[in-house]
């Protein structure tokens, strides 16, 4: 993300305490030590829903063999869901601050507390965490749910309201039968802070604590196992370990792979923190970077991972530890992005865009990615038309509600307008000539080319893309 300053290493996520105005949803209050929840929606986006389960309670992911939950979720093989998210669902409260917050610890807090006082402005806040992703998905036309937590208050019903008004379904990630504490259970919050210089801060009560902000939450619930065997793709992002329990996290990868659930995961800025964190973190980093199908980084990340400042060596070398490994895609900023297979190296140059804010980018690229992934784009298209979502939600302000649309991804991609640098991606390729299959996007393709580089015309690809976007665009309308 361009012009950020990061705040802190623990957390981008607060648990703030709203308490006016709280409103009651379909679930109880949690303080009822043994009240049974009841969650926002049962897995229910775009028509697709699945019944309430009985009163089991689901004691862990490997729980007894023939138990009633497990047989019932193992005897639903259809996958109707193509994107689960898991986990880091927040409210985004964004303001503009004359400057950004102290990096001094104690100073900080005390920043944190001046803005906690009141509850800011409902016209401030915007879905945050992976609701950029889900909802970057839902207007790809793809069936989207998320998987993971909110409150029993204000924020958690506003969170609620938007996912459903994009046609996206949530499912709460845990039992939800042993909340001690009302503070544990509220939705988490993101203070977004913009000074005059467009740089963006983010702010949160999580950086004091060394826990999870729902280090409570043991097992996944048996509409969260339904949801991740019904789905295609399940989505998990670093920022999902400031509030979850790394082995809730890692139970959740285990799972997927056991019902043919293909996992994306992008580290983001936490992979290095987690990476010399508590003994269970590096653990639940190393599964995942080892057992995920699609691994998703910035060059800068990558390096920070592997220590290789060449992205494509540093992709290989994330290729080569992993065990389910298929794709590698390095993030490139304002140059494109890479995607790195066994056999083959794909490069993309970005769109050309006026940048009006750099937050949810990352997010909407995954998005679109899943698309390619999904419909079996040939790799080079799936890369053009993640370059131009993520180029399209830079045009917006801020993320959430604000992520591109479908129709701005189609006028951008008819657009053309590559930010090419032949002599940039020729460097960088020119030490992986050995590699079976190099493709690279161009507006311009010459004869007389030798193998093993490959120029894709865009005029071909965007000729190919408009007709599956334009019916994606059909799909949206229709399922509306």
């Amino acid at each position: 993300m361009h012009n950020q300053v990061a705040l802190s290493l623990k957390s981008n996520y607060a648990i703030f305490s709203p308490y006016p105005n709280t409103l009651q949803n379909p679930r109880p209050s949690p303080s009822a030590p043994n009240t049974r929840f009841h969650h926002y929606s049962v897995l229910k986006c775009r028509g697709i829903e699945i019944p309430p389960p009985t009163n089991h309670r689901l004691g862990s992911l490997g729980g007894a063999a023939g138990s009633v939950e497990d047989d019932r979720v193992k005897s639903l093989g259809v996958k109707e869901i193509d994107v689960a998210t898991l986990g880091n669902l927040c409210v985004d409260i964004v303001l503009n601050v004359p400057k950004l917050p102290p990096k001094p610890l104690d100073e900080r807090k005390a920043y944190m507390d001046e803005l906690s006082k009141s509850p800011p402005d409902k016209k401030y806040w915007e879905a945050g965490g992976n609701c950029n992703m889900a909802i970057a998905a839902a207007r790809l036309g793809l069936n989207v749910v998320t998987v993971g937590h909110v409150g029993d208050e204000i924020y958690g019903r506003f969170l609620f309201d938007v996912l459903h008004d994009e046609g996206i379904g949530m499912v709460e990630l845990d039992e939800l039968n042993h909340v001690a504490d009302m503070r544990d259970y509220e939705t988490l919050l993101c203070w977004v802070l913009v000074d005059p210089r467009q740089r963006h801060g983010f702010c949160s009560r999580a950086d004091f604590s060394d826990e999870p902000a729902f280090s409570w939450m043991s097992a996944l619930s048996t509409e969260a196992k339904m949801a991740i065997r019904r789905s295609r793709i399940i989505f998990c992002n670093g920022y999902g370990f400031d509030e979850l329990p790394p082995r809730l996290l890692a139970s959740a990868l285990d799972y997927a792979v056991e019902v043919g659930t293909s996992v994306f995961f992008d580290p983001g800025p936490r992979g290095k923190s987690l990476s010399t964190g508590t003994l269970e973190e590096r653990k639940a980093l190393e599964k995942y970077l080892r057992m995920s199908d699609v691994l998703l980084l910035t060059s800068e990340e990558a390096e920070s991972l592997t220590g290789i400042e060449d992205p494509i060596l540093a992709g290989q070398e994330l290729l080569k530890a992993g065990i389910r490994t298929k794709w590698v895609i390095i993030k490139m900023g304002p140059r494109g992005s890479i995607l790195i297979t066994p056999s083959s190296i794909s490069c993309a140059p970005a769109f050309k865009v006026n940048v009006m804010d750099t937050v949810g980018c990352g997010d909407s690229f995954v998005a679109a990615i899943a698309f390619g992934y999904i419909h079996k784009l040939p790799l080079v298209y799936t890369l053009t038309i993640a370059n131009a979502v993520g180029a399209a939600t830079a045009m917006g302000c801020g993320a959430g509600r604000n992520v591109a649309t479908l129709k701005q991804v189609v006028e951008l991609v008819k657009g053309s307008n590559l930010n090419e640098d032949d002599k940039f991606w020729a460097d960088l390729l020119k030490a992986h000539s050995d590699t079976e299959k190099i493709t690279v996007l161009t507006k311009v393709v010459l004869n007389g080319n030798t193998h093993p580089l490959q120029l894709a015309s865009l005029q071909k690809v965007v000729s190919e893309l408009i007709p599956k976007l334009e019916h994606a665009q059909r799909k949206q309308v229709k399922a509306c």
